[in-house]
């Protein structure tokens, strides 16, 4: 949905205390967690009309987005 947050939080509400406790002690997973949140505000911008890049890049940033989603879902579901 255009204009909408994809906090991880949010979408995974039955994973919260396992998503708090790798942020805290998994440096790993606690780095791609700050960059899946960052690559999901510049989106929210974009899609706000704050920014304008093109479309491409844009399209790259969904991609990211969608993958570090991937690689954390994967940590935090095990």
């Amino acid at each position: 949905m255009l204009g909408e947050h994809h906090n991880l939080l949010v979408e995974f509400p039955e994973y919260k205390d396992r998503i708090h406790e790798l942020k805290t002690h998994d440096h790993h997973f606690a780095r791609l967690f700050d960059e899946y949140t960052q690559v999901d505000k510049e989106i929210l911008r974009i899609e706000e009309g704050i920014e304008t890049p093109s479309d491409e890049y844009t399209e790259g940033l969904k991609k990211k987005r969608l993958h570090l989603k991937d690689q954390l879902f994967a940590t935090f579901s095990k």
